[in-house]
Formats: C-alpha cells, sequence, structure tokens
C-alpha cells in the first residue's frame, strides 16, 4: 500500500512537471496583441510566430523523438526544461521580433522533448495495475498545462502590473521547481546508453497501418489546426471584431478549448476507440460551423460554444486516434507510426495557421477564418465519412 501510494505520488509529481513545460509553450496567447502594438507587426507576423514553434516540435519529434528511450526520461526532461527557461529569457528580453521567434523556437523544442518522453515517464512512474489512471494523469497534464498557460498570462496581463515581463517571470520560477522535483525522481529506464547511441528516425507507415492511419490523421490535423487558430488568432478576432479588450478573458476563451479536450480525451474509455473518432469528427465539425457562426454573427457565446464543442471533438478524435494506430501497427513500429501521427497533427498547427495570416490582408479576419473553417470543414467531413463506412477495430 505504502509503495502504491508513493508511485501515485511521484507520477502525480511527474504530471505536474509535464504540466508547467506544457504552459509555457501557450504563455504567450493572449499577449500577442501587446506585442502588436509594441513591434507594429501585421497578424500575418503573429500566425508566422506562432508557427515557428510548431516547426520546433516536429523538428524534435523527426530528429530526436526516442531519445530518452536510449538515454533516459529525466536528462530528455531537463534539456525539455531548460529550453522552456531559454524561451521565457527571451520573451524577458525581447526588443524585437527577432527574440520572439527564437522564443517560439526554444518552446518548440521544449514541447517536442517533453510530448513523448513526459508522457510514458508518467505512465512508468505509477504502480503497476495503474496504466489506464496513469494514461489519464499523463494526457490531463499535457492539454491541462496547454490551457493553464494563456489563463495565466491572461489574468496577470490584466490585473498585475508589467504584462509583458510578469508571466514570464512566474513560470521562469515554476521551470526551477519543476527542475528541483525531477532531479528527486527515480529514473525509469534501467538500460540507458550515450547520447551518441541516438539516431534520427524517418516517419515509418507500414502497410498494415495505412488504412487506418489515413482517416485518424486527417482527424487529428483538422483538431490542431482548430485549436492553431484559437490560439493564435482568436484573441485578435475578439479584440477586433468583439472589442473584447479584457486579456483574461481573451486567455480564458483559449483555455477552455484544451480542457474541453482533456475532458473529451477522459471520455474515450467509456464511448470505445471504433465510435469515439466519427463521433470526434462530428463534433469538430460543429465546433467548425460555430466558429463559422461567431465569425459572422460576431457573438461571443458562440466563440465559447466552439471552443467547448470543438475541443472535446479534439480530445477525441486525438485519443481515439492514437489508440487506432497503436492498436493497428506491428510493435517493432508502433513508436514510429506514432510519432508519424504527432508530426502530421503538429503541421495542423502551422501550415493551415500561416495560411489564416496570409488571407488576413486581403480578405480581412473573418475572410480568412471562413475559408480555413471551409477547407477544415471538407477535410473532417472526409475523415468522417470514411470512418463510418469503415470502423476503426481496435480494443477498448
Amino acid at each position: 500500500m505504502d509503495g502504491d501510494r508513493r508511485g501515485w505520488r511521484q507520477c502525480g509529481l511527474g504530471g505536474a512537471v509535464f504540466a508547467v513545460c506544457m504552459a509555457g509553450t501557450t504563455l504567450p496567447t493572449p499577449l500577442y496583441g501587446l506585442y502588436q502594438q509594441k513591434f507594429g507587426f501585421s497578424e500575418l507576423v503573429v500566425t508566422v510566430v506562432y508557427a515557428v514553434y510548431a516547426f520546433g516540435v516536429i523538428g524534435v519529434l523527426l530528429l530526436a523523438g526516442k531519445a530518452s528511450d536510449t538515454v533516459g526520461r529525466r536528462p530528455v526532461l531537463l534539456c525539455g526544461l531548460g529550453c522552456a527557461a531559454a524561451s521565457a529569457g527571451c520573451f524577458l528580453a525581447a526588443d524585437g521580433l527577432g527574440w520572439l521567434y527564437v522564443g517560439r523556437l526554444l518552446s518548440g523544442l521544449s514541447a517536442g522533448l517533453f510530448t513523448g518522453a513526459a508522457t510514458a515517464y508518467v505512465m512508468e512512474l505509477a504502480p503497476s495495475g495503474g496504466r489506464s489512471r496513469a494514461t489519464f494523469v499523463a494526457t490531463a497534464a499535457n492539454m491541462g498545462g496547454l490551457g493553464c498557460g494563456p489563463l495565466l498570462a491572461g489574468l496577470l496581463a490584466q490585473y498585475a502590473p508589467e504584462p509583458l515581463y510578469l508571466p514570464f517571470l512566474v513560470h521562469l520560477a515554476l521551470v526551477a521547481a519543476s527542475a528541483a522535483v525531477l532531479l528527486r525522481l527515480p529514473e525509469t529506464v534501467g538500460d540507458t546508453r550515450p547520447v551518441s547511441a541516438v539516431r534520427p528516425r524517418r516517419p515509418s507507415l507500414p502497410p498494415p497501418v495505412r488504412a487506418v492511419f489515413t482517416p485518424a490523421a486527417i482527424a487529428s490535423f483538422v483538431g490542431f489546426a482548430l485549436f492553431g487558430v484559437f490560439t493564435s488568432v482568436s484573441p485578435a478576432f475578439l479584440a477586433e471584431s468583439l472589442h473584447v479588450s479584457d486579456h483574461a478573458v481573451s486567455g480564458l476563451v483559449v483555455a477552455l478549448a484544451f480542457f474541453a479536450s482533456t475532458a473529451g480525451q477522459s471520455a474515450v474509455g467509456r464511448i470505445g476507440v471504433g465510435r469515439s473518432l466519427p463521433l470526434g469528427c462530428a463534433l469538430l465539425l460543429a465546433g467548425l460551423a460555430l466558429l463559422a457562426g461567431a465569425l459572422h454573427a460576431e457573438l461571443l457565446a458562440l466563440v465559447v460554444l466552439s471552443a467547448l464543442v470543438g475541443g472535446i471533438g479534439q480530445g477525441l478524435a486525438f485519443r481515439g486516434a492514437l489508440a487506432a494506430v497503436a492498436e493497428a501497427s506491428p510493435p517493432d513500429h508502433r513508436a514510429a507510426v506514432i510519432s508519424t501521427l504527432f508530426v502530421v497533427a503538429y503541421t495542423g498547427i502551422s501550415i493551415p495557421v500561416i495560411g489564416v495570416g496570409l488571407l488576413a490582408g486581403p480578405l480581412g479576419l473573418e475572410g480568412a477564418g471562413l475559408v480555413f473553417i471551409a477547407c477544415m470543414a471538407a477535410l473532417v467531413t472526409i475523415a468522417g465519412g470514411y470512418l463510418m463506412r469503415r470502423p476503426v477495430r481496435a480494443r477498448d
């Protein structure tokens, strides 16, 4: 019993470290408007600054996605915390646009190092027999941390002094505390090897998984693209079209999407993987429709509903996608297939978001958003229709 209690305490502490790192990746979200005022850049630049983060994540997944299996979990996670601290330092030092690019790239590197390693670490710290509960701890830490970032920054920016500095100072303190916690937690990889043994891995897609992977990847792409738009341009839409200048409200709207995703992922166990993917696609489509309504009618209530419905859909679709492709993959290719799914998902928060930024000039933010919604709705309808005709057969 004492061993179980210690294991769950360590699992919870590992989850807290995971959440702190992920919170840093979304911390700048409600602050972009302030940076625009300070440095005088366009909405396109906001989306490019945001998308640089995704390029950092994808680079790490491709080059060092399995590094923690080789050198151990803790060294990789400590490197991730180092990148998170360096990112915060860039935002604190920012006196021009270049600092924001570097800060977001470092933030992407931290997320790339954490995404796989921290998920595995949290699950390995849990007592034996607690895999399902530990998976939810990791999921909640990931998405909950992403949601806490904009919420924390929005509250501090609205109600505390120095809105472009205090959020990052607070995050630096949390990162330092997380490093201290991590140094006290045990290593879970028994046979570690030196860094020189780490080898880049190409994305891999064996024939048995391709039929499942394609619709799962499309749903993941659309879900992450929706999150990308929420975290990059929704604060600007709230300010310009809805005249919502409260940074705390902007941060809360973005946070709701991530918290709703956590709820959606937690429901997969009850709904089942086979039903979660098409249901997630349907809810993503509903979330996109609500976002279109919000852009057209300029109603805050519809923006909030879009965040909630789309977030739940993203959670159902993405966790269902992960479970489906893992089940369909040969054991010796499973990690590579999952890494490929993450690469597709993170592509969703870069290319479509930059597209919105490019169209915002000639079409305006609302017009660009409607084009984005139409494209994503077409993709998710194709994926959902395929999944209805050929349901995924996976053990729930």
